[in-house]
């Protein structure tokens, strides 16, 4: 009997422990519920209910800005002389060094003159030689005249002498002339500079023979490098509207050696080609420049930038403050302390600085840099000045490559 009673007892302990329990976990499961659910509410009311977005902003400007066409160029020697020699002989003597500059008429060259002189003194004698029996033969005609007027002589016997003198008298001018042969052969052996540039490299060293002509390798080539020319290829296009600009005192043309560095110099356009090229549908453009510290070099590939005119009230903005839509480029202007999308048209991008043919009207306040956070319609507050070089830097990347993508180039808006 006792054993059953504390049989029953226990197994009264163990229900009541277990109910214990079972309360306990099922109070502690409700009050986690109820704290999710609070936290939930919390974060949607914050987010529902948050503060303005902090931006930085920058105005519209209206400022001179120019029109222009971008192109790749090709620098060429406005003179190009293959220097050769017009005599034979030995190469004595190369006067200069590889590369230097050379100013026109100064000698380059000098072949073996002795053979040549030997020829002008051969010349020479022979025009003696001649003189002295044309006087001869004058003198014999002028003592047979008078006897042929008094018929001491008969005419023929005079006619003989004075074909003589005129036969002999041609001779010495034939002999004159091969005289100035010579000494002219004699001068080529002075190789001089046709024109004023650079040198190229040798062909011929000296202690070579070389033949007078056309054939064979050049001794040196000689380009002209100040000024010089840079050959542009132009869409067809753009021909009315450089026409239009020819002669004005705002077309210029930039060069620079590679594309978005600084121009190192500027030129004149001074060709227009007569035909378009059919199969590229471009035309070929010329540009002069001095080159004075000849910083372009013939055959080199430089950028070129083709001013035709100056607009003088552009609307224009920083390239960061444009964004990328499916609709084309916008802006988010700043009205009555919201932000609002503003659809522009870009007409060309002068470095980092892009202008706006469409779209505003010269006095609007734009967003900078667009923060992550910002919507249409959101309330912003305007941050002072200085903050906005962090934000500069994270925008600025994202906006230049959707520009690129997505609105015009300057070359393909240069006209409008």
């Amino acid at each position: 009997m006792k054993r059953l009673t504390m049989l029953v007892v226990f197994v009264v302990l163990g229900a009541a422990c277990w109910g214990g329990y079972w309360y306990w976990q099922q109070q502690g499961n409700s009050a986690a519920t109820e704290a999710g659910a609070a936290g939930k509410g919390m974060k949607g009311a914050g987010k529902k209910g948050g503060g303005p977005v902090s931006v930085s902003t920058v105005s519209v400007k209206r400022q001179p800005m120019p029109v222009i066409i971008d192109a790749v160029g090709t620098v060429e020697s406005e003179h190009s002389v293959a220097v050769r020699p017009q005599v034979n002989g030995t190469l004595e003597a190369v006067l200069f060094k590889e590369g230097d500059r050379v100013k026109q008429g100064q000698v380059l060259f000098r072949i073996d003159s002795r053979p040549m002189k030997a020829s002008v003194d051969q010349a020479r004698a022979a025009l003696a030689r001649d003189v002295a029996q044309l006087k001869l033969a004058q003198a014999q005609e002028a003592r047979l005249r008078p006897l042929a007027d008094k018929e001491y002589i008969t005419r023929q016997e005079y006619e003989v002498a004075a074909t003589q003198a005129k036969s002999i008298e041609a001779t010495v001018a034939a002999t004159r002339a091969a005289l100035d042969q010579t000494q002219l052969q004699l001068n080529y052996g002075l190789i001089m500079a046709p024109v004023s540039g650079r040198t190229g490299s040798l062909n011929v060293k000296s202690g070579n023979l070389v033949n007078g002509g056309t054939g064979g390798a050049p001794l040196v080539v000689i380009n002209s490098t100040q000024p010089i020319l840079v050959s542009l290829s132009v869409p067809q296009r753009f021909l009315e509207d450089v026409r239009r600009a020819w002669n004005t005192p705002e077309l210029k043309v930039e060069i620079s050696p590679n594309p978005g560095t600084p121009a190192v110099a500027e030129g004149a356009l001074v060709f227009i080609d007569n035909t378009v090229n059919t199969q590229t549908g471009t035309i070929v453009l010329k540009a002069r420049v001095r080159n004075e510290k000849e910083e372009l070099w013939p055959g080199q590939f430089v950028a070129a930038r083709i001013v035709l005119r100056i607009e003088p009230d552009a609307i224009t903005l920083p390239e960061r403050t444009v964004q990328p839509g499916q609709d084309g480029s916008f802006v988010y202007v700043v009205r009555d302390g919201r932000a609002q999308i503003q659809n522009v048209a870009i007409a060309r991008q002068i470095g980092e600085t892009v202008v706006i043919s469409k779209g505003l009207k010269g006095d609007e306040v734009i967003i900078a840099e667009v923060p992550p956070t910002l919507s249409p319609g959101a309330q912003v507050t305007v941050r002072g000045p200085g903050t906005e070089g962090s934000a500069k830097e994270r925008g600025k990347g994202k906006g230049k490559a959707e520009i690129e993508g997505k609105a015009d180039t300057p070359k393909e808006s240069a006209a409008k």
